[in-house]
């Protein structure tokens, strides 16, 4: 490897050329091939079991996503102007070539089933908007008098109605979310509109997504500047440092658009993550130079470069494999994001490295060393007796308390990790004051909800969905879970349909509203309805042989706790259902949802594991030694511990994007033991003493690690600045984990390798 890079090296100019123009392609096809994927359903494994029957049942009953639209009047909706406001805008909304006009759901389009003397008739609330008092009180008196309307598309304070365009996933674009924003707001005044929806909150996030990241990394970049300018101090060092994370960035954007890959949500972090872990390498390589120049003054360019190469080569490579195995140890979660994620991102590493034994060299090599200020009388001293060396005596000194603050901390962690929780709520997301949230909440607080859960019924006979027994258990089962969960705003099947009609048919009287107890009158019911309304509505709740239903749950809150908590309602009958011959299952993008939780777990766990075996066997290999191994994966084995157990003690869950920190955490840390291990090993092949090893180490790789951790931390505490919670609880935690990855390594891991004399044989 030093004889290839030294070959490189023989024509620096041309090798900078290279470089820069390899970064400009990378860059060109990066702008013109970049896409953003927020649809939740592109997220997860396609042939996973639970997507396979999801996708079936869906496709059955015509389950979409809506994007719901509330107009309020504080006056009351039943004025005229509200009123063709409603009828207009749910014409408006069946034109757009994304929405089908039978998909559209308003109180203009809504089935009012009544009674008349014929039988049952199914007639529309208004085709025509009234003008005078007495038309608009007949159409309230109709909503009122309807359950299957009333505090479903009109709230029950009667101020807000809802209109619900149901679309499907492959015609979601962010065109088509501006335009209906745009639409929207053209019907505001003196009313006001609310838009959301799953479907917008997808289309929020890919809108800001892009934003927050053009915010995110200027600032990032002016940070880490700064940082490098203090700790290097010099202008030309921070250049090419920065160059070279700059270049790393370009190619991992731009091999992700070469090959066809989406910006998904969480990677719009890569920017910063790269920039934040490629100084490392730099920072480590001028560190040397610097050390180097202060024994040899009157070295040349190339006796530096050389020297910077000879002793800094095989950390840097090792570093950068050690870090890229806790990214692509992510391969093993099945959710596409998270993947991807450690693809690129390990791909980022490696390129870093490339160019900072490349780069950095070459830069070297033309433009000459940095500037140094002249050694002053108290740099002398200070040289003869440097903290880094006051440092490693104090660790052995105070190695019980060290030992015991670290076991009572590791016990706190464990308890705060059985407190871990996973959450894949795209709405928790956003800000709780922003816009989407605060739409999103006002829409809860007058309807049942804007996240649904689809629950299945399946009978192995057709017509069993008519029978009484079915029928009640299943209205048995609504009451139940809106009774018994706050999170549960409403819930409707068959059985309100069945209500209904029963209701109507006895003069609209309170106390038939209830499941008829034969089936034959179940199914003249029935036959009426096709015979006289819509019975594509008939269509969303039960299949044509009726043998199969569909019941929406309306949930408050898109989080995997409330979602899990409608599901354990529904379990509790599964046995009753089983005894009539109907088998439960789940659908819709609420359930995919939980799936989805339970594959980041899955991942988490088998990333979290392997990477470790790999990287204990990498360092095993790299070192000669096992024990060597061992002692390197001790801060990381900690700091994984911490980092969990800070997320369970403050209630942050599992995401998309906090499930990247163990292996954020094992990546970046790992490289502080590797570069400690290997300037201990060599120090005490050179010395062959103990004590200069331990203080060589601490003065040489521990300045370096402080440096490096000091960069690091500064550049993911910028995320505190995102628009996205997550995003801010991730900076927290790597800037976390990357304090007590460093403090490990100099702390815990030194007194590792104190007291096991390695590299120096056994004790005497």
């Amino acid at each position: 490897m030093e004889k290839f890079l030294n070959k490189l090296l023989r024509f620096p100019k041309l090798t900078m050329l290279v470089l820069l123009i390899t970064s400009i392609a990378f860059f060109m096809v990066m702008k013109k091939n970049s896409k953003m994927e927020t649809d939740l359903d592109k997220y997860m494994p396609q042939d996973h079991p639970a997507f396979v029957y999801s996708d079936g049942a869906e496709e059955i009953f015509n389950i979409k996503d809506g994007i719901i639209i509330a107009i309020e009047n504080p006056e009351g909706i039943y004025q005229t102007e509200t009123l063709q406001k409603v009828k207009d805008l749910t014409k408006q909304l069946g034109k757009m070539k994304e929405i089908d006009k039978n998909d559209v759901t308003s109180l203009y389009t809504a089935d009012n089933i009544i009674g008349t003397e014929d039988g049952m008739d199914v007639k529309a609330f208004f085709k025509k908007v009234p003008t005078t008092r007495e038309g608009l009180d007949e159409i309230a008196e109709k909503v009122r008098s309807n359950e299957m309307i009333f505090g479903r598309l009109v709230s029950e304070n009667e101020t807000v109605t809802v209109i619900i365009a149901e679309i499907g996933d492959d015609v979601f674009s962010q065109e088509f979310y501006h335009q209906i924003l745009e639409l929207v707001h053209s019907f505001e005044g003196p009313e006001k509109l609310y838009v959301a929806g799953v479907p917008i909150v997808e289309g929020s996030m890919a809108y800001l997504g892009p934003k927050d990241m053009t915010k995110m990394v200027p600032i990032v970049m002016i940070v880490i500047i700064i940082v490098l300018l203090l700790v290097m101090k010099s202008v030309k060092n921070t250049i090419f440092t920065m160059l070279v994370v700059l270049f790393s960035v370009v190619w991992a954007f731009g091999l992700m658009a070469a090959v066809n890959i989406p910006i998904y949500a969480v990677s719009t972090m890569l920017p910063v993550m790269l920039i934040a872990i490629g100084v490392a390498d730099g920072i480590h390589l001028y560190s040397h130079l610097d050390l180097f120049l202060r024994k040899n003054p009157n070295a040349t360019r190339k006796e530096a470069v050389s020297d910077m190469l000879s002793g800094m080569w095989k950390p840097v490579v090792m570093t950068s494999v050690t870090t890229s195995v806790g990214f692509i140890s992510l391969l093993t979660s099945e959710v596409f994001p998270i993947k991807y994620f450690g693809i690129f991102t390990a791909f980022g590493v490696m390129a870093a490295m490339l160019f900072s034994l490349i780069l950095i060299p070459s830069a070297i090599l033309v433009f000459g060393f940095p500037k140094r200020k002249q050694k002053t009388k108290a740099d002398s001293k200070t040289t003869k007796n440097p903290f880094s060396y006051r440092f490693a005596e104090g660790v052995i000194k105070y190695k019980v308390i060290t030992l015991f603050l670290t076991i009572a901390i590791v016990a706190v962690s464990l308890f705060g990790i059985t407190k871990v929780w996973i959450n894949s709520s795209f709405l928790d997301k956003f800000g709780k004051d922003s816009d989407i949230v605060l739409t999103d909440k006002f829409i809860n607080e007058n309807f049942g909800g804007t996240s649904n859960l689809n629950v299945i019924f399946e009978g192995d006979e057709n017509d069993v969905m008519k029978s009484p027994a079915v029928l009640k258990l299943i209205d048995k089962l609504q009451n139940d879970v809106e009774t018994r969960l706050d999170v549960v705003g409403n819930s409707f099947s068959l059985a309100d349909y069945m209500k209904r009609m029963n209701k109507v048919m006895h003069a609209d009287k309170d106390e038939f509203d209830t499941i008829p107890n034969s089936q034959e009158l179940n199914a003249q019911y029935l036959l009426l309805y096709e015979m006289s309304g819509d019975p594509d509505n008939l269509w969303k709740v039960v299949d044509y042989d009726y043998k199969t239903a569909n019941m929406t749950i309306q949930l408050k809150s898109d989080n995997s706790k409330a979602i899990k908590s409608a599901i354990a309602v529904v379990e509790e009958y599964k046995n009753d259902f089983e005894k009539l011959g109907i088998s439960v299952n789940y659908a819709g993008s609420g359930y995919k949802g939980l799936v989805f939780t339970d594959l980041i777990l899955e991942g988490q766990i088998k990333s979290l594991i392997m990477s470790l075996l790999i990287i204990i066997i990498l360092l095993t290999l790299m070192f000669k030694n096992l024990t060597a191994g061992l002692i390197g994966s001790v801060p990381i084995i900690i700091t994984a511990i911490i980092g969990f157990g800070v997320m369970g003690l403050l209630n942050i869950p599992l995401s998309t994007t906090t499930a990247l920190i163990s292996s954020i955490a094992i990546g970046i840390g790992i490289d502080y033991a590797v570069h400690f291990i290997e300037r201990y090993k060599i120090y005490a092949k050179e010395t062959g003493d103990k004590q200069k090893t331990m203080q060589g180490t601490m003065h040489h790789s521990g300045r370096a690690i402080i440096f490096n951790a000091t960069v690091v931390i500064a550049g993911f505490l910028v995320l505190l600045f995102s628009v996205f919670p997550p995003n801010r609880s991730l900076g927290a935690l790597v800037s976390l984990n990357m304090f007590t990855s460093f403090l490990g390594t100099v702390t815990i891991m030194y007194l590792l390798l104190y007291k096991t004399n390695l590299f120096f044989g056994k004790k005497k």
